[in-house]
């Protein structure tokens, strides 16, 4: 039997298609197996979103390489899409597959394993206007299922490729999105996880069905499905109905990723971003007013071009006040072809390394006060890996959770007593049977 090997770096959308190609590769009598086993191919599938995404995906690929001279090294992804030459240039990459034809992967293979000429498949994205369905029946290393529900996005912010990689909004039809739900629900995930490159855009290419209504399909049609957690949505397309349906919906999980990247208005308008840091707080408010246990947490990119020392500490001061409950923090990283990386007033590295170090203590911070403020409440969590004498998981709001479980607890969902909190991590009891 023929082995194959996955790679996968970047987001959750890599994840759910690396998932998609595996279960392709297996419906074709590949084994999978480790990426630091031999194997017969390898798949990497890449980042392009930092100038470290597009090294690490370089390494990677000359690991492969170098693991198994004889394998048929395919390359796919956001990186291999803008740089496809760059990648096919690499001695001993056999398939150079972009963000488009996964579907076809191991016809690919077997064509450059009967030829040994190099095949490349890179589309122009800009002209895509279908969802490319990818179907696949389970996660081979997760407890929770990503379900990916569309592609592109039309922000074009100046800072970002991955429109140039993953071109415009598609979206997936409702009708493979809920079918897709429901046998990733059969197959025994709990929890299912909407993805996309612009998640909650969905709908935007269709003309009478929107995010919102999907979420009231997937809550309401998909039977044995007990959480479902929205991956990133932006602020602009949280509506009054969606407060409302996460506020009475059992399943829709307490817990949103809003990105802000900034809190200082001159860079927001700098980088396209289409909100003020007062409009942002304005519906921050009114989450916190009707959802009193959510959780949010963000996104920010510092070292902005012409962010200044007092342009950060507007941003920090304004974070701080808004009490997200964690913060993922970038430096920005230039990307050739996007517009921020002609502005002038580029940030010195090291002055982006103080600034990410300084956002990451406050980021630790709030989410040991928000951590802290569990402890005397019941928290249902999604048990997810053995850690010493403790089982671990994530509850509804994304806190990680230690309690005393069997091992074949993975997989499913406890009300859990907080007791204690340890720096960021609570420590419970289990109070009832699974949920």
């Amino acid at each position: 039997m023929k082995k194959v090997a996955f790679l996968t770096l970047g987001c959750k959308v890599n994840t759910y298609e690396s998932e998609a190609m595996l279960k392709l590769f297996c419906d074709a009598g590949y084994e999978s197996v480790e990426f630091k086993e031999q194997a017969d191919v390898y798949v990497i599938n890449t980042c392009t979103v930092t100038n470290t995404g597009d090294s690490k995906s370089r390494q990677m690929i000359r690991k492969a390489i170098r693991q198994n001279p004889q394998a048929t090294v395919c390359v796919v992804g956001c990186y291999s899409q803008v740089a496809s030459q760059e990648v096919a240039k690499i001695e001993g990459v056999g398939v150079v597959l972009g963000t488009q034809f996964r579907n076809r992967i191991v016809e690919f293979v077997e064509e450059y394993q009967k030829t040994h000429q190099t095949v490349i498949h890179v589309a122009d994205v800009m002209k895509l206007s279908r969802f490319e369905d990818l179907d696949i029946d389970e996660f081979t290393k997760n407890t929770r299922a990503f379900l990916k529900i569309q592609d592109g996005c039309n922000n074009f912010c100046t800072y970002c490729i991955i429109p140039y990689a993953r071109g415009r909004i598609r979206s997936r039809d409702k009708e493979s999105v809920l079918k897709q739900a429901q046998k990733l629900v059969d197959h025994g995930f709990v929890e299912i996880v909407l993805t996309g490159i612009h998640t909650a855009g969905y709908g935007q290419d269709f003309d009478n069905y929107s995010f919102y209504d999907l979420l009231v399909d997937l809550t309401t049609k998909v039977k044995g499905l007990k959480r479902l957690r929205i991956s990133s949505i932006e602020m602009s397309q949280i509506t009054h109905e969606i407060i409302d349906l996460i506020a009475t919906s059992p399943i829709i999980v307490d817990h949103l990723h809003i990105p802000i990247q900034s809190g200082c208005d001159k860079i927001l308008k700098k980088m396209n971003r289409h909100y003020t840091t007062d409009e942002f707080a304005s519906k921050m408010k009114e989450l916190k007013e009707k959802l009193p246990t959510l959780s949010i947490t963000t996104d920010v990119i510092v070292g902005f071009p012409g962010e200044t020392d007092e342009d950060f500490e507007s941003t920090y001061q304004w974070i701080k006040d808004m009490h997200f409950n964690q913060l993922h923090v970038f430096p920005y990283s230039p990307r050739q072809g996007t517009p921020a990386a002609k502005m002038k007033d580029q940030v010195d590295g090291n002055v982006k390394h103080q600034r990410v170090k300084a956002l990451m203590d406050l980021s630790h911070q709030l989410l040991h006060e928000f951590a802290s403020q569990q402890i005397g409440q019941t928290l249902n969590v999604l048990i997810e890996e053995a850690d010493g004498d403790y089982m671990i998981g994530h509850a509804s709001n994304y806190l990680k959770v230690k309690t005393k479980l069997p091992l074949d607890s993975v997989g499913h969902i406890y009300p859990v007593f907080i007791e204690e909190c340890q720096d960021t991590e609570l420590i419970g009891s289990v109070v009832s049977e699974e949920n």
